[in-house]
């Protein structure tokens, strides 16, 4: 099934998201500019290495707004907090495992509009359906090529990153890290789910190119049908690449059947345009741990559409510092035009 431009209003999570603005306003002029249609607001680090509840604030893969406003992240430690929208400070915290109570390498977020969390594990990989509680409600099917080899093709620790709801909550989208053995090297592939009644059956599957060297650690529907995507790579004593593209998938092919992508195969890739590298965002007085070329950088790999607003799209990012010592716990609110 092609995917379709859907003409949706708002969700109620969006909506209800309105709340998660920064706690100073938005400054004007170029200081805050870190390209034509990105600015950032301001950045947090108040959550970097701190505790709560006998549990460590850290470590996290992804972002997502409750259906009452408080923001949801997710740690790839098998832990998922609600913190408070405004000041970030935890308000509670629910271990997740999975069917054999193992802790998952948790990745992707989403919370449905039935206030279910689909939530990936990079492992297998997989994608599972929790209640509010953490009890597991459902686990969803997985191509066998997407799996970690030698059952599919699929490189360890490069899987399910990113997952987003597309508008009108019909299809789940999961973005790979990076490309399966037997693909060209950069040519990830994300797949879709489609809902039928309370399950979701396996959908159209997509190619994106990330710029050489990086992967793909997240990935947000818009609500006209397009995507922000989140494109990252590291290298040792440089540091953190990070850029922000916007991705439309509306005429892509559907590779579902492709066994191998090499780039010049007649496939349609999901075409996109980049919106900001991050490392030209202005520093605000942010500071590094270890070299990076902008000290407001670190390994950015959550993503959330907050709100939006007169100046474009109210946008979170969350750096995961792998309980790490020289890495930081940071958020960064961004206003986006696209």
């Amino acid at each position: 099934m092609r995917l379709r431009t859907v003409l949706a209003t708002t969700t109620a999570a969006l909506a209800a998201a309105t709340c998660l603005t920064a706690a100073s306003p938005a400054a004007a002029g170029e200081s805050h500019a870190c390209s034509p249609s990105v600015s950032i607001d301001r950045f947090s680090d108040a959550l970097d290495k701190t505790t709560y509840d006998g549990t460590f604030v850290g470590n996290f893969s992804a972002l997502a707004v409750d259906r009452d406003g408080s923001l949801a992240a997710l740690s790839d430690r098998s832990a998922l907090f609600a913190l408070n929208p405004r000041t970030l400070a935890p308000k509670s915290v629910v271990p997740l495992a999975d069917e054999n109570g193992t802790a998952l390498d948790s990745e992707g977020l989403v919370i449905d509009r039935d206030g279910t969390r689909l939530i990936t594990s990079e492992t297998e990989p997989s994608v599972r359906r929790y209640s509010p509680q953490g009890e597991i409600l459902d686990r969803l099917p997985v191509p066998s090529s997407l799996q970690v080899a030698p059952v599919g093709r699929a490189v360890s620790n490069g899987t399910f990153e990113g997952l987003t709801m597309l508008p009108g909550g019909r299809t789940l989208l999961a973005s790979m890290e990076y490309a399966l053995s037997g693909d060209s090297a950069g040519i990830v592939r994300l797949q879709t789910w489609e809902r039928h009644g309370t399950t979701f059956e396996l959908g159209a599957q997509y190619a994106y190119r990330t710029d050489t060297g990086l992967g793909v650690p997240e990935i947000q529907a818009l609500p006209d049908g397009r995507l922000l995507v989140l494109e990252r790579g590291f290298t040792s004593g440089v540091g953190n690449t990070v850029r922000l593209y916007l991705a439309d998938p509306r005429r892509a092919t559907d590779t579902s059947g492709v066994d191998t992508l090499t780039g010049q195969d007649g496939v349609r890739l999901i075409k996109k345009t980049l919106l900001t590298d991050i490392a030209a965002c202005p520093t605000l007085g942010a500071t590094a741990k270890q070299p990076q070329p902008n000290p407001l950088l670190d390994n950015i790999e959550g993503m959330v559409v907050t709100g939006i607003g007169k100046g474009g799209l109210k946008v979170l990012l969350v750096s995961d510092d792998n309980q790490n010592a020289v890495q930081t716990t940071r958020f960064y609110y961004l206003r986006v035009r696209v």
